[in-house]
C-alpha cells in the first residue's frame, strides 16, 4: 500500500517533485473546501509540512464501491499523491497487493500495534440480523470487524449514505437488519461524509483538518460536517435566479430546460437539500447534477429514498421556507410588474416621440 517512509508530507510531497506552488495551491484549495478565511492557509501549510501521515485503513461491507470509485477519481490532490503522500492507507481491500491472509494480517497489524492512533474509513452498510452473517469477510462478519477496528480506532469517518445511515440495504422490509456505523458501533466517534457516493474532496478536507487543528471538523446534528452540508443547495445553486423569477422547467427537453431554467417542477431536491455540490462540484470541478440538467435527489439526505421520493414529483410545501409560496406567485408577480414596466416605458417613449416630431 503506501509508502513505508517516515517523512513528513511537506517532505514526502517534495521528494515526488512536487512544487512549493502546487502545495500552497493545494493548501488554498483545502481552505476553501473547509470554509475556512485564507488567513489560515499558512496554519495549513504548516501542519502538512510537519505532520507525518496518519495510518488509515479503508473497509468494505454493503456497498457498490461507489465510494472507493469516487476516492480513486481524485485530482487535487490524485489518489496516488493522497495514498502515497498525505495518508498511509494500510488496508484497502479494493486497491491493495495483498489478498487473503496476507491483506487480513495488515488489517490486524494496525488495530493491535496503532491502537487508538489510526483512522477508520468505513464504506457500506453494517447487517446485524442473525448476528451479522449476511457479510462475512476472511471468515468474520462485518459487525465483528467494525466492531474492533472502529471501536479501537482514534476516529471513523463513515463514507457514503450506506455507511452514513444504512443506505438503501436498510430500505423496508431491510431483509439483512442493515444500520449505519454508528448504530452498529455506538461507542465509536464516527462522522459522517454521506452522499452517493461522497465527494472524494470533503474526505480529503476532513482529514486536512483533523492534521492542521487535531480534532474532527464540527458537524451537524446527523453527524455530517458543517463545512459539506451546511448550506442549502438551493441557495448556491446558479439555477436560482430562474427559481426567484419564475422560470421553471415544465418537461425534459423543452426550451427551458435548454436554455437552464430551474429544475424545482421537475422533482429536484435542492430546497431541502444540504450539500456543497455547487461549489466543489465533481469530475475535477467541472460540473455537477443540476448543472448537467438533472435535479438534485438529495442523496445526502437521511433516508432520501423514502422521505423525499418520488423523485420526478415537485416537493410538498416545506414548512419553514415558503417554497409553494414563491413558486407559485412570484413568477406571476414578476410577470405582472414586468408587462406594467413595458407598458411605462411604451407610453414614455411614445410621448417622447410625439414631442421630438413637434
Amino acid at each position: 500500500m503506501g509508502s513505508k517512509r517516515d517523512g513528513t508530507i511537506g517532505e514526502l510531497l517534495r521528494e515526488r517533485g512536487v512544487s512549493r506552488r502546487d502545495f500552497i495551491r493545494f493548501c488554498t484549495t483545502m481552505a476553501a473546501a473547509l470554509a475556512l478565511p485564507s488567513s489560515l492557509v499558512p496554519k495549513i501549510v504548516e501542519a502538512l509540512e510537519k505532520k507525518k501521515r496518519p495510518t488509515v485503513v479503508w473497509l468494505e461491507f454493503q456497498d457498490c464501491a461507489g465510494d472507493t470509485e469516487s476516492f480513486l477519481r481524485a485530482s487535487k490532490p490524485t489518489v496516488a499523491e493522497i495514498v502515497l503522500d498525505i495518508l498511509s492507507v494500510d488496508y484497502h481491500e479494493t486497491i491493495m497487493a495483498p489478498s487473503g491472509k496476507g491483506a487480513e494480517k495488515s488489517l490486524m497489524d494496525v488495530v493491535k500495534n496503532l491502537k487508538g492512533q489510526y483512522i477508520a474509513i468505513v464504506e457500506g452498510a453494517i447487517p446485524t440480523k442473525d448476528d451479522g452473517i449476511y457479510c462475512c469477510i476472511g471468515g468474520r462478519t462485518a459487525l465483528s470487524i467494525a466492531r474492533e477496528v472502529c471501536g479501537n480506532a482514534l476516529a471513523t469517518i463513515a463514507v457514503g449514505s450506506c455507511a452514513s445511515w444504512g443506505g438503501i440495504p436498510s430500505a423496508n422490509p431491510n431483509p439483512t437488519g442493515a444500520v449505519s456505523v454508528k448504530k452498529a458501533v455506538p461507542g465509536a466517534k464516527v462522522i459522517n461524509l454521506p452522499g452517493c457516493p461522497m465527494n472524494v474532496e470533503n474526505l480529503t478536507a476532513t482529514i486536512v483538518h483533523f492534521l492542521t487543528f487535531g480534532t474532527l471538523p464540527a458537524v451537524d446534528s446527523h453527524g455530517r460536517p458543517y463545512f459539506a452540508h451546511g448550506k442549502r443547495i438551493h441557495d448556491n445553486c446558479e439555477r436560482r435566479a430562474h427559481f426567484d423569477a419564475g422560470q421553471f422547467v415544465r418537461q425534459w427537453g423543452d426550451e427551458g430546460h435548454r436554455l437552464g431554467w430551474c429544475l424545482y417542477e421537475m422533482g429536484c431536491k435542492g430546497p431541502e437539500a444540504y450539500f456543497n455540490c455547487p461549489s466543489i462540484k465533481w469530475n475535477e470541478g467541472t460540473s455537477w447534477p443540476v448543472q448537467g440538467g438533472h435535479g438534485c435527489i438529495g442523496c445526502a439526505a437521511e433516508h432520501n429514498w423514502d422521505k423525499l421520493s418520488p423523485f420526478y414529483q415537485r416537493l410538498p410545501k416545506v414548512p419553514g421556507f415558503g417554497i409553494e409560496s414563491t413558486a407559485d406567485k412570484i413568477g406571476t408577480g414578476l410577470a405582472v410588474v414586468t408587462a406594467a414596466g413595458i407598458a411605462a416605458h411604451a407610453i414614455v417613449k411614445a410621448v417622447k416621440g410625439n414631442k421630438d416630431e413637434k
